[in-house]
């Protein structure tokens, strides 16, 4: 019997809980993974609680930009003490999708002592998915500073672009609703 490393025995789990139905729908989504294994989150997630958090195992992961379930698993296992600043604004340079952009912001960026710093560089980029990102990260922080994001948020939605109109128009409810505003 062949003996697996761990990232061999983490991706044989996948291919395990691979679910064909769902991976085509986010292939005919348009999403352009050269691996789709089709896992739903819950089961990434419980794949990530058997896993002791590593830098290097969650870096190899990442740099796996070919496998969707890669990207959606390292933030997951990224060590939250490990991750400098600035490799905290490079990971969500790298940001290929929203639904990773969700994941990295929800399950390891919010909790960084310097998430405000690093949503505030990310909403004043050029880059769509990188403001996205960086909107997400916001969302995510909105609840203690919402008058501090408010600004930010009403600035994106007046220039109209359509990838982070979304959740900048849920922000907004959202603090109008904190705030008591009609």
């Amino acid at each position: 019997m062949a003996e697996f490393n761990q990232t061999q025995e983490i991706k044989r789990r996948f291919f395990a809980m691979r679910n064909g139905i769902v991976a085509d729908t986010i292939r005919k989504a348009g999403l352009q993974y050269k691996m789709i294994f089709g896992l739903n989150l819950p089961q990434i997630t419980e794949i990530a609680a058997d896993i002791t958090p590593s830098r290097e195992l969650a870096e190899q992961f990442w740099a796996d930009t070919r496998t969707r379930e890669s990207m959606l698993l390292a933030p997951m296992i990224y060590p939250r003490e490990e991750l400098t600043r600035e490799r905290a604004s490079e990971m969500l340079r790298e940001v290929s999708t929203t639904e990773v952009a969700d994941i990295l912001c929800h399950r390891l960026l919010r909790h960084l002592p310097y998430a405000m710093d690093l949503a505030t560089d990310a909403v004043t980029s050029a880059s769509e998915m990188e403001r996205y990102g960086g909107f997400r990260l916001m969302f995510n922080l909105l609840y203690s500073r919402p008058a501090d994001i408010r600004p930010f948020v009403e600035a994106e939605l007046a220039s109209g672009t359509p990838l982070t109109h979304p959740i900048c128009k849920s922000m907004l409810d959202e603090i109008k609703f904190l705030i008591d505003e009609e």
